[in-house]
């Protein structure tokens, strides 16, 4: 026997508006981000091809809440540093890279793996010092640099999932409510540690997270394209609702190459419409190989809607 309530104008409602979001996500974008400034190796943003046709996002890696004692870098509990190539990246070199792009907007990645020869641990003393520290020390970079968003990259942690998620969530909605930022991506990899505390702050915060970075490059270099499809539809269904972008890292050391099947999995996701963008660690290593694949990336882009 059919239900009574089987024809609800209001359960009606609710699955077309339903339908409508998950469509609203099910869409192809133009989206080009690159990570650059970790490797100190005097690249400038004028070096790195940029495409009218996309929205292009530089990356600047990184910022970190640690000393810059170069014999031993400790935590400051949210009290972020410059750790880019600052000198080559500066904020006039922003401001003029968005005057002569207008498609440019510029951000900044927290974390990484690594300060110097010590590793980074995301280690707050407490939620709510934490998050004070780092709204007033990032505004204050954010805005020297003329920044839009902020990219959380942290690899390691000494802080639960829980605490994790409250820290980064409460940092990224106050930003976004001081109109500090204006977009916010997170950068997991297929790791289990890791995968807890992102999925943690996804089911949180995942409404003030716009982009999911995830490093598809962390999976083995033998990956097939059929593997990365897996992947890819894997880490889909646990950001559910999210914008994942599709990566690899320029030197090849991993995940799906960009010299042999990335991009053919790229146009099969392009026609499943679930090329959301693209992202590549990093630009430091692409200036070496004269950013061919940076070119390609953008092409594909520029014609995925």
């Amino acid at each position: 026997m059919a239900s009574r309530f089987s024809s609800s104008p209001f359960l009606i409602l609710n699955s077309f508006i339903i339908l409508l979001l998950t469509a609203s996500t099910q869409a192809n974008s133009n989206i080009f981000r690159a990570y650059i400034g970790a490797q100190f190796s005097n690249i400038k943003f004028s070096d790195v091809p940029i495409n009218s046709n996309v929205q292009f996002h530089f990356i600047l890696a990184f910022a970190i809440d640690y000393t810059t004692s170069s014999s031993s870098p400790s935590p400051t509990n949210g009290r972020f540093n410059i750790f880019w190539d600052a000198a080559n990246l500066s904020p006039s070199q922003v401001s003029s890279i968005k005057t002569k792009h207008p498609n440019v907007r510029v951000s900044l990645a927290l974390g990484g793996a690594t300060v110097g020869n010590s590793s980074v641990f995301f280690k707050p003393l407490s939620i709510d010092s934490w998050v004070a520290n780092a709204v007033s020390s990032l505004t204050r970079i954010i805005e020297d640099y003329h920044l839009s968003g902020i990219d959380i990259d942290y690899e390691q942690f000494e802080a639960d999932p829980n605490i994790f998620a409250e820290c980064i969530g409460r940092l990224i909605r106050t930003l976004k409510r001081n109109r500090v930022i204006s977009f916010a991506s997170i950068a997991p990899f297929d790791d289990s540690q890791v995968q807890r505390h992102y999925l943690a702050l996804w089911r949180r915060y995942g409404d003030v997270i716009d982009y999911v970075n995830f490093q598809f490059y962390a999976y083995d270099r033998k990956t097939t394209i059929s593997q990365f499809l897996t992947f890819f539809e894997s880490q889909r269904l646990n950001y559910n609702g999210g914008k994942v972008l599709v990566s690899y890292i320029s030197d090849g050391s991993g995940g799906l190459s960009p010299e042999n099947n990335f991009f053919t999995a790229c146009e099969r996701l392009k026609r499943e419409n679930k090329l959301y963008g693209i992202f590549v660690w990093c630009a430091d290593d692409s200036k070496k190989n004269g950013f061919r694949y940076e070119n390609r990336s953008q092409q594909l882009l520029a014609s995925s809607n």
